[in-house]
């Protein structure tokens, strides 16, 4: 019996694992070793809830106990740490597909702790489908909140960056100018905004959009 436990603690690590290679790929908050240890320590949970007090039990006539008591609690324990990997930044949530990564993860080595490995795999392959899926659809198709800091020398620049922003789409969620003197004693713009963007257009086309303007100057984009 204890091969067939061992079996099972390995099963939900690799499969657990598996969604976690997924997520160190894209750079999460929880990446191969979180969601290993998850499945892992669920599938032992779910083992230790099953079988953990067999020997006491049997030694006592007329007990009886409920196989489920202690995995149930790796439910609401399981929140404790997706809870961890959820941030709130500059009015944009991060984090909440990691978290739902980590829960399904949890409840595949539950389900593999429990002996049922083709419903923990097939698990697995949907969970991974659905992330790759989302990733290749939300390249594509999605928008990305981020953040952006530029100077410009006047006000007429920041109206005509301004405009061909909205021409190409760009949805300005939230706009901050101050205005500031140079060493030399010249006036300046200095501008912070918070604009959701197809995602094809991130980065280096938005840099070199914003080159396109004289006396612009990109401090900063995340």
């Amino acid at each position: 019996m204890t091969t067939e436990f061992i079996l099972r603690l390995f099963i939900a690590s690799i499969l657990g694992g598996a969604i976690g290679l997924e997520r160190e790929y894209r750079a999460k908050e929880a990446g191969f070793r979180t969601h290993f240890l998850v499945a892992l320590g669920s599938a032992l949970f779910m083992i230790l809830s099953q079988y953990g007090f067999d020997a006491v039990l049997g030694q006592l006539n007329h007990a009886s106990f409920d196989p489920s008591r202690i995995a149930s609690q790796v439910v609401t324990g399981i929140g404790f740490i997706g809870a961890g990997t959820i941030i709130f930044q500059k009015h944009v949530v991060r984090g909440l597909t990691t978290a739902a990564g980590l829960w399904v993860t949890s409840a595949i080595g539950l389900t593999v702790g429990s002996g049922m490995y083709l419903l923990a795999v097939s698990a697995t392959i949907l969970v991974l489908l659905c992330l790759e899926m989302l990733h290749w659809v939300m390249r594509r198709f999605g928008l990305r909140n981020i953040a952006v800091n530029f100077s410009a020398a006047s006000m007429e620049k920041i109206n005509a960056v301004l405009e061909r922003l909205k021409e190409n789409g760009a949805q300005i969620e939230d706009y901050r100018m101050k205005e500031k003197k140079a060493h030399d004693g010249t006036t300046f713009y200095d501008v912070s905004m918070e604009l959701k963007i197809r995602r094809s257009q991130y980065n280096n086309e938005l840099t070199e959009f914003l080159k396109e303007f004289d006396d612009t100057t990109i401090l900063n984009i995340e």
